[in-house]
């Protein structure tokens, strides 16, 4: 089967988890023998493992400059080329990992709605290259924050197009309070042209259903994680607790360092150390700067990957004992949490979202949300021997049979199916 991902590029500069989710799909899919092609959007993806196919389309400089000035009349070509450049990019990238819509609404809603001047000079020249290519049996949308393009493309193409579900909320309730309901209203509007939603666990279909009862055909697919990659044949010699996401407040990465130094103080686990990694945004500098003070006392038992990088992405989870990212919101998945069963390693997360859906009894879910609760449940895990295994055991036991790629190429190639017949 011939399947196009339509996907946003986020700069490759830190650990974007629905970056990673739209890369593991086309991976599971090309593993099985698929033809499959990927259409960066806003920003290039640049790393080999995601392969993109197409040219960069709603390139984010020339996209966020023609809403801001041209909103009714076209702009000059010789801006949108030097808008558009390489070193334009490379400067958006440096800058990118917002996680509001925050000075982009126009841009947000346009790509919602499929309307205004600069979203159809767009749809037009990424019209124009398909129409120039061989056609795909099925088009799958990263977000529904793209779901304009599903209402122009179904308008020329006939071609069933699937849209993928997760944590919008997070962006577009930062927008104002009108320009939200526009937004939500939106993507009811224009999902008419969209043949099936998937999303990534049972507990974000029922968000889904709560802001927009009138989507019904949404299909729960988990993720699937290549386990060669991450299985781990040994565990490192002292406790380590692991995070690995992006380094800002609103994943909770002081919530962890609190924590850690509380279990530090209290000298109860010897020789526990700290592994922080995901990468960040020049938007987390400040707040990193504060928490590499925090751990300055425990500056040898503490390491801090400055840098993001995929080649050390996998290998990340076979240095530490057991994985915590106390996020603060409630997400849709976490995949770093099927990244960690990858490798054999149990989490503690609080009862949150979709977590106990996700995690089970693959580890220890705490509530509230505190250092003090979070520390006396790493404490519980890393000192019951007996629980430990159990946990240990579970995260492989769903590794295998839940989180899988394998899995998830035989669900989605199903979905696809159901909507390339209907």
């Amino acid at each position: 089967m011939k399947i196009l991902f339509i996907v946003p590029g986020s700069g490759d500069s830190f650990y974007c988890g629905n970056c990673f989710r739209d890369n593991l799909h086309a991976s599971a899919l090309r593993k099985a023998g698929h033809a499959i092609t990927i259409m960066p959007l806003y920003l290039p993806l640049k790393h080999p493992s995601f392969q993109a196919d197409t040219p960069l389309f709603f390139p984010a400089t020339t996209y966020y400059t023609a809403q801001r000035f041209f909103s009714t009349i076209k702009m000059p070509k010789w801006l949108e080329r030097l808008s558009s450049s390489e070193a334009m990019l490379d400067i958006a990238s440096s800058m990118s990992g917002s996680t509001s819509a925050k000075g982009t609404e126009a841009m947000t809603l346009s790509m919602i709605t499929g309307d205004g001047t600069a979203f159809q000079d767009q749809i037009n020249q990424l019209l124009d290259w398909m129409k120039g290519e061989e056609m795909p049996d099925i088009i799958h949308l990263s977000s529904s924050l793209l779901i304009g393009i599903a209402k122009i493309l179904r308008q020329h193409l006939n071609i069933p197009i699937v849209c993928s579900v997760q944590d919008e909320e997070v962006w577009l309730d930062q927008m104002d309070e009108r320009d939200a309901s526009a937004a939500w209203q939106g993507i009811m509007d224009n999902s008419c042209y969209i043949d099936r939603f998937v999303t990534t666990s049972q507990f974000y279909k029922e968000v889904l259903n709560q802001r927009i009862p009138q989507i019904t055909e949404v299909e729960v697919i988990y993720p699937g994680i290549d386990r060669s990659r991450y299985t781990a044949d040994s565990k490192p010699k002292d406790p380590v607790i692991g995070f690995f996401y992006r380094m800002n407040r609103e994943n909770g990465l002081d919530i962890l360092v609190k924590a850690f130094i509380k279990l530090k103080e209290e000298g109860t686990i010897p020789r526990l150390r700290l592994k922080i990694a995901g990468g960040y945004t020049g938007k987390d500098k400040h707040f990193l700067k504060e928490i590499k003070k925090l751990l300055s006392p425990y500056k040898e038992e503490v390491e801090i990957s400055d840098t993001y990088s995929l080649e050390d992405h996998a290998r990340f989870y076979s240095t530490i004992t057991l994985l915590s990212v106390p996020i603060t919101f409630e997400e849709g998945v976490g995949l770093y949490l099927c990244e960690a069963f990858a490798a054999g390693r149990p989490v503690v997360e609080p009862s949150t979202g979709s977590f106990p859906e996700i995690v089970g009894e693959a580890g220890i879910l705490y509530q509230p949300n505190s250092p003090d609760v979070l520390a006396e449940a790493l404490g519980k895990l890393l000192k019951d021997k007996q629980l430990f295994s159990r946990c240990e055991r579970n995260a492989v036991e769903l590794s295998v049979t839940r989180y899988n790629d394998q899995v998830l190429a035989t669900r989605l190639l199903a979905l696809y199916e159901q909507c390339a017949n209907k």
